[in-house]
């Protein structure tokens, strides 16, 4: 009798389906076994595995709980797996809250997360006589989830109190073919639901797993092969060869801190990689991702038996390190020189530990790309750069996956972003099919990447996902999926000559809260990177002036790698937890500690008996300059309230005992409305009693910078509350509560009265818990008006900014970026104008029309904004999440307003703003008998000499780095006082370019620039 067909409805079938999985997962694991026996001790310190195993064990049960936060739970799981299982998979089931890592013969084995799917160690593949059958494994947990230990939600504080518990620990028959026949309905499943109601595939997909159940008898294991093959029918149909193909590549993104402190980072990668070794074991095709030399340089520090099968594997080509960098950096807020040394110091570890470099920059995370980056890529070999961040922007669709991105100076990356918009996929078929259809570049780009495994807090890939992606490998109606590496993809694309090209900043329309927040740790960026600039700077001279001094090569490098990894883009941006707050600070006063040691010591070299043994008078003052340019300024003698006004040549020093007078005294009249005018000459201001600056003019002209009827130096409030990423976000809705700060606490009055400087003092009540107290300052002969601010801040979600109304009209305003600038509108025209309402910023911006500007300095701010004539400079704000103490505290900062004529750069703004951010060092000296010495100058006030340091590869070479700040073709001459016998162009690797030496001439080095070119130069030291 012919079998009776049954009419399917869709939904009920599919229905069917999807509920008969879950007596199929039932089946998963079979027999069980109960442990022999279970202990455990609690450590609130992260010890090594020698340490934990030597502690006494107390004993412990399924049920137990253990905590708080941030503990260590180390477990003895003593085992005797039945003699009646030979010839069967048995795992150790763990199932527990926390993280956790399995060790066995001393040894990390297996990660164990259940928000990463983990929660089985194989113990052996197919037990066997031979093999042992009773051990004893270790299992070590942290006391933190995946994601830290919010609580509440994700990214709220942590819970300190949270308690965690063991819920499953036993040893059970894991049946494979049970597991195999889950994907098979997995994936069918998917693409019964994902293909769509108008695609046959789709119900071929369903009435194949349809007739799958009908077959299964889940106890009869002798259904399984028929099961099996129906499913083979469906995975067996090819595509056709104009199908997209995936190029899946397995990723672990870890962020280095976030949720969590540094320290629990260096487990979590442990966790993870080990995993990874663990399926590379099993699946000789899987091929793995890895950037992030900090990472990697920590397991091998703390597990070095771990780093060396990575090294294996990295060998057999499926571990690939990428990257380049030492940490995946923030991609707006470091400096040009810290960005260099991010891609140095990956490189150079990628080189010596993996004997390759990176060909790719891998920053998937970030919040938004510096337009400079494409030339640092450039300069550290690398062509190739992919991201997916920008698929969160809030406003705007990127309009390409695959495409060239060109930076300022005009140099091109291939970029692509991952059509899936994540890192983190799962292998299942819904993600595969948003691959294929996301990608903006149909009909240029047939080829995608897809980043599988459990990310930012680590995890990876598990092999149900690789047992997934198997069978998409080319499957009719699916896109066609292969195992891949960044290098295969990359190659595929670069064949693709019909890409459209993007030009300048990578702009992500989110997070834009993160220029300003946690502003200790700005302060502490560009503090630190100041000192080791310095540092590097000052030890370069005395290297070359005396011959007993040691360039301390490896103290900069220490200090440079911490400075480096507190720039992670979860830590300098401030979206992070309040321990990392603290580790971060730690790693800022060890910067400043030690580098301020390194100074002394260069110092001292330098000048020798100059300087004062003991407490002799003295006599004269030593006034050095780190910067390339002559410098005539006030400084305070050291000890002192004594000014000077003192003239240091380029890059140099010189002893000052007969000081300079000022042409223009400063002068501070204090007027009866209880106003006051101060002028030197160059600027002449007038503030009104509560601080704001009513009028600022220059001198000679008269012509007046602030708008008629307007105040400039006006702090104003907002109310700060995002829709969910609290420290993150800032809305463009808050501008609708803009609130001016008006309450006078104490008038204007005169701290110093004039001569050298001249300087007046108020405060405004902010709240009833905050208060500003500035100190308005004004140096003789100096072009700009410095604002000392200290405020006393305890807001919750409010956003402090000060504003300066201009009298300048201008369709754009121009930003300070790494080593160059950029202009962004001033209107918003355009959603893509609007949605930069909020924008980063370095040292300076300037808003100017032809023959004047207004230019506004700061030493550590970073959030900014111009909106038709209104420069506003960012400062405070209050987030409660994840660190609820973020930014409450005492804050102290400078900024700094410059009225000019002409172009900014015609007005020197850029080496104003360096002059505010690098100030002259004055060392007390016993004697004047020392002659002003400059080690370098430019002749063209375009380009700035950056970076002065010591060559990586041989100590009798100076690296100098150059770049050309104007945006300008030129040719400049660096002249030098140094003996250097020889000259060479190398990258910003410092591998030099043995076809460019360069001629020393008498009047230096020629070099050529084209428009914010960077160039490096090996200067190599007659000895």
């Amino acid at each position: 009798m012919a079998e009776r067909l049954v009419l399917k409805h869709r939904r009920t079938t599919l229905e069917r389906v999807e509920k008969f999985l879950p007596a199929l997962q039932s089946r998963l694991f079979t027999d069980t076994c109960p442990l022999v026996c279970l202990s455990c001790f609690q450590t609130p310190q992260r010890i090594p595995y020698e340490d934990a195993v030597r502690h006494e064990f107390g004993p412990a049960k399924v049920g137990d709980s253990f905590g708080p936060t941030w503990q260590t739970c180390w477990f003895k799981v003593e085992l005797s797996i039945p003699r009646e299982w030979l010839g069967k998979e048995v795992h150790l089931l763990w199932e527990s809250d926390g993280e956790g890592l399995v060790w066995r013969d001393a040894q990390p084995v297996q990660g164990l997360t259940k928000e990463g799917e983990k929660t089985s160690y194989i113990l052996t593949d197919s037990l066997t006589e031979v093999e042992p059958h009773s051990l004893t494994v270790y299992v070590e947990v942290a006391c933190n989830d995946l994601f830290g230990a919010g609580k509440g939600s994700l990214i709220a504080p942590p819970d300190p109190d949270k308690k965690f518990t063991l819920n499953q620990a036993e040893l059970v028959v894991f049946n494979r073919d049970i597991h195999e026949l889950l994907v098979d309905f997995e994936i069918l499943v998917g693409m019964a639901k994902h293909l769509g109601e108008e695609n046959q595939r789709s119900f071929q997909a369903l009435y194949v797993a349809n007739q799958m159940v009908n077959l299964l008898d889940v106890t009869d294991s002798s259904t399984f092969p028929a099961v099996r093959q129906l499913a083979s029918s469906i995975f067996s149909q090819k595509n056709g060869e104009s199908q997209h193909m995936i190029h899946a590549m397995g990723h672990c993104h870890i962020d280095t801190a976030w949720l969590w402190p540094y320290e629990e980072s260096i487990r979590k990668c442990a966790r993870s990689w080990v995993t990874v070794v663990r399926l590379m074991e099993k699946n000789p095709e899987f091929t793995f991702a890895c950037s992030q030399a900090q990472q990697l340089e920590w397991v091998r520090n703390w597990y070095p038996g771990l780093f060396a099968q990575i090294q294996d594997y990295a060998r057999k080509g499926q571990f690939i390190p990428v990257g380049g960098t030492w940490v995946e950096m923030d991609g707006n807020l470091p400096s040009g020189e810290s960005m260099v040394r991010q891609f140095l110091q990956g490189q150079r570890f990628f080189q010596q530990q993996f004997g390759r470099l990176c060909l790719e920059f891998w920053l998937p995370d970030t919040f938004g790309y510096s337009a400079q980056l494409p030339q640092l890529m450039h300069g550290c070999g690398i062509r190739r750069f992919l991201t997916q961040k920008l698929s969160w922007s809030l406003v705007n669709n990127f309009p390409h996956n695959t495409f060239f991105w060109e930076g300022i100076d005009g140099s091109r990356v291939l970029a692509h972003f991952p059509p899936g918009n994540s890192y983190e996929l799962k292998g299942h078929v819904e993600e595969m099919l948003r691959t294929m259809n996301n990608n903006r570049d149909k009909g240029r780009v047939n080829h995608s990447a897809a980043l599988f495994g459990f990310g930012d807090g680590g995890g990876g890939p598990t092999q149900k996902m690789l047992d997934r992606l198997k069978r998409m490998r080319d499957t009719d109606g699916l896109p066609r999926v292969q195992m891949s590496t960044p290098d295969k993809l990359f190659s595929v694309l670069e064949k693709k000559t019909q890409l459209c090209t993007w030009i300048g900043e990578l702009f992500l329309e989110l997070h834009n809260g993160t220029y300003t927040v946690q502003a200790q740790l700005k302060r502490g960026n560009r503090e630190c990177e100041r000192i080791l600039h310095d540092a590097e700077v000052l030890s370069s001279f005395a290297l070359t002036q005396k011959s007993t001094f040691q360039y301390p090569s490896i103290k900069l490098q220490h200090l440079w790698r911490l400075l480096l990894l507190n720039q992670f883009h979860d830590v300098l941006p401030g979206s992070c937890i309040q321990l990392v707050v603290e580790d971060a600070m730690r790693y800022y006063a060890e910067i400043r500690s030690v580098g301020a040691l390194l100074l002394q010591d260069a110092i001292e070299a330098l000048f020798g008996k100059l300087l004062p043994a003991g407490p002799e008078t003295t006599e004269s003052l030593l006034v050095l300059n780190t910067l390339p340019w002559e410098r005539t300024e006030v400084v305070s003698r050291p000890g002192t309230e004594a000014l000077a006004l003192v003239k240091v040549p380029s890059m140099g020093y010189s002893a000052v005992n007969d000081l300079l007078t000022s042409p223009h005294p400063v002068t501070v009249t204090k007027q009866v409305d209880g106003s006051v005018t101060m002028e030197n000459g160059v600027i002449a201001a007038h503030l009104d009693s509560m601080g704001r600056v009513t009028s600022l003019r220059l001198a000679h002209s008269g012509r007046e910078s602030v708008l008629d009827g307007h105040c400039a130096n006006q702090f104003v409030i907002f109310d700060d509350v995002p829709l969910y990423w609290d420290a993150w976000d800032v809305m463009d809705y808050h501008l609708e509560t803009r609130k001016p700060i008006t309450t006078l606490l104490t008038p204007l009055e005169i701290v110093l009265a004039g001569g050298l400087r001249g300087s007046v003092k108020f405060s405004l009540q902010i709240s009833e818990r905050s208060v500003i107290t500035q100190e308005v300052v004004l140096d003789a002969m100096c072009p700009y008006l410095r604002f000392l601010t200290q405020v006393d801040w305890n807001e919750t979600r409010r956003f402090l900014k000060v504003e300066f109304p201009c009298c300048v009209r201008s369709m754009n305003a121009t930003y300070e970026i790494q080593f160059g600038h950029l202009e962004r509108p001033t209107h918003w025209n355009t959603s893509w104008d609007w949605a930069r309402f909020e924008v980063w910023s370095h040292k300076w911006m300037d808003l100017s029309e032809h023959g004047f500007g207004v230019a506004l300095l700061n030493d550590c701010k970073y959030g900014a904004s111009v909106h038709d004539n209104v420069m506003s400079l960012s400062l405070l704000r209050a987030p409660k999440s994840p660190d609820a103490t973020a930014d409450i505290g005492h804050h102290r900062f400078t900024y700094a307003v410059m009225p000019h004529r002409g172009s900014f750069q015609e007005a020197s703004v850029i080496q104003n703003a360096y002059n505010l951010n690098f100030p002259l060092h004055a060392v007390p000296a016993v004697s004047a008998q020392c002659p002003a010495w400059s080690a370098f100058s430019v002749s063209s006030a375009a380009v700035v000499l950056e970076t002065v340091k010591q060559a990586e590869a041989r100590r009798d070479g100076l690296v100098v780095r150059l770049y050309e700040s104007h945006g300008s073709t030129v040719v400049t001459w660096l002249q030098t006082s140094l003996p250097v016998k020889e000259a060479i162009s190398c990258d910003l690797l410092e591998r030099p370019d043995p076809s460019s030496h360069l001629l020393l001439q008498e009047h230096g080095v020629k070099l050529t620039f084209t428009p914010f070119q960077v160039r490096s130069v090996l200067l190599i030291l007659r000895q």
